[in-house]
């Protein structure tokens, strides 16, 4: 394994939180949901707590933004992101390529790196089970399969857009770095479903944001 000596350890984001690494496979995945306020090279990311100026926001890679569900600050569901805000501004705020939003060492995953992770689970209809958090504490009764034996302890972050926060305890999201047309690739598990789930976004939806770590 790649990163069998190195990966599961503390180690801290941009703004000073604690996360650990979790090792799936020959990948190494954050253990919980982003909740930076600051890009890599320190530039902050504009804070938007009014639903009508979020809907303002446009579907492109330049109108970065962030907020927490109901703009009530939660650490642990994380922060949700515009893909503009993911990717760093159109990757001009990182400092490394592919980087986006996510600390020094680590990246944005692409589709086929959730992919990668999603096959090593079993692939899509079992691997919801393995991600997801066990119990009902965040997730919505049933929470079906959960076992987290994967150990990403998947949370229901919601999403937010539309001038309206959606799904907190029933959804999570969350954001490739692959665009699709004008669309972005977003990989989701739902509180009722074992499987995992990937359909294209657009990009002012505000989803939740997994680093994974660089292979180098």
């Amino acid at each position: 394994m790649i990163f069998n000596k190195t990966c599961e350890r503390s180690y801290q984001d941009q703004d000073g939180n604690t996360f650990l690494g979790v090792e799936i496979g020959n990948q190494c995945w954050m253990d919980r949901n982003l909740a930076v306020t600051k890009y890599p090279n320190g530039v902050s990311i504009p804070h938007v707590t009014d639903n009508t100026e979020w809907s303002a926001l446009g579907n492109n890679d330049t109108d970065d933004a962030y907020c927490y569900y109901e703009n009530t600050v939660n650490l642990e569901y994380g922060a949700l992101y515009t893909y503009a805000a993911a990717i760093a501004k159109n990757w001009a705020n990182d400092k490394n390529e592919g980087q986006g939003i996510c600390p020094d060492g680590w990246h944005l995953p692409t589709d086929a790196e959730w992919t990668t992770l999603t096959e090593y689970l079993g692939g899509p209809a079992e691997a919801g089970k393995k991600l997801k958090e066990e119990g009902t504490e965040h997730w919505k009764t049933p929470n079906t399969g959960a076992t987290n034996e994967s150990g990403f302890t998947a949370l229901p972050g919601g999403s937010h857009g539309n001038a309206n926060f959606y799904f907190i305890n029933e959804t999570g999201y969350w954001w490739t770095a692959t665009p699709t047309d004008s669309y972005v690739w977003a990989r989701y598990l739902l509180y009722n479903s074992g499987e995992t789930f990937k359909d294209p976004f657009e990009k002012s939806s505000g989803f939740s944001v997994r680093c994974i770590r660089n292979s180098n």
